[in-house]
């Protein structure tokens, strides 16, 4: 599933792309966007602005018209020129935003909504969404505060919760842990102060890290160049994550994995580097290591 790094930089890039443009034409599969753009057509309105918050990206059009869109497993953003061949199949295709210069094409897009900015504010599962980790004003305090409030799950579906902070995914969250050193499956009640601090700062620095200008604006899902690590060699841009039985680029242990929370999202570990207890003291951050 794209992590709030993959729809940041898509959300840069259709920004980039359309913003300040006119819209000569709209096309979607979906009977509930047809519906609004029969009544209130969105050709010649003007595309305003286009962000993320948190795995949502948000489309601001002039009149008080938002396409909000969330990829879930498998949903891309493309952009093309008129005419321009698309990478994907047009039976995939779920929405088609024209403007004279650029065409934004939307592929398996699972969750694609008009809104108001009222109705926005309104929406179940977008208006409890907690401090966008990437945001420029991100809420670090808030943040922790929200993960103190869920003492009694693990730490990593916890980080995990969009409630909690908006932008970590299955990645991060094993990367992020290990950075600091905390067992996934301890209680967030067990967790120091300290440790919570650590957490929140390390998810900001490694996301940021993934959407500075090198890293690109590819509009489709991330297909795994991800670094936590620092290292340009792409075999080893990851802690934890997918390396099962490999040994900890740290201490040499085998990385462990297991399905954790109701989803049964897998989380990896280093036995060694994250011990169970709690007691331990906080291990220095190893995300800038080489």
């Amino acid at each position: 599933m794209p992590e709030g790094d993959t729809i940041f930089r898509a959300a840069r890039t259709l920004h980039r792309a359309l913003s300040g443009q006119i819209v000569t034409g709209f096309d979607s599969v979906l009977p509930k966007l047809t519906r609004v753009d029969f009544d209130k057509p969105l050709t010649a309105r003007t595309v305003e602005k286009v962000a993320s918050h948190g795995k949502w990206n948000v489309m601001h059009f002039s009149g008080d018209l938002i396409l909000l869109t969330h990829m879930r497993m498998s949903g891309s953003w493309h952009i093309y020129r008129p005419g321009e061949t698309w990478q994907i199949r047009p039976i995939h295709m779920r929405i088609v935003l024209k403007t004279e210069k650029i065409w934004a094409v939307a592929f398996h897009v699972p969750v694609a909504e008009f809104h108001t900015a009222d109705t926005l504010r309104r929406r179940e599962g977008f208006r409890t969404l907690g401090p966008d980790v990437l945001a420029a004003e991100f809420d670090a305090n808030a943040a922790a505060a929200n993960l103190r409030a869920l003492a009694d799950l693990e730490v990593a579906p916890a980080l995990l919760q969009q409630s909690t902070l908006a932008g970590i995914g299955n990645v991060f969250k094993s990367e992020v842990c290990f950075a600091c050193g905390v067992h996934p499956f301890r209680k967030v009640s067990s967790l120091r102060d300290e440790e919570i601090a650590c957490l929140m700062s390390t998810a900001r620095r490694f996301l940021l890290a993934n959407v500075t200008e090198a890293s690109g604006d590819q509009m489709v899902t991330y297909a795994g160049m991800r670094r936590t690590t620092g290292r340009s060699d792409f075999s080893a841009s990851l802690w934890v994550y997918g390396r099962r039985g490999e040994a900890c680029r740290n201490c040499g242990s085998a990385i462990q994995s297991y399905k954790q929370g109701l989803e049964a999202r897998t989380t990896f570990w280093c036995p060694q580097c994250q011990l169970m207890n709690p007691a331990q003291a906080l291990r220095k951050s190893v995300s800038g290591r080489d």
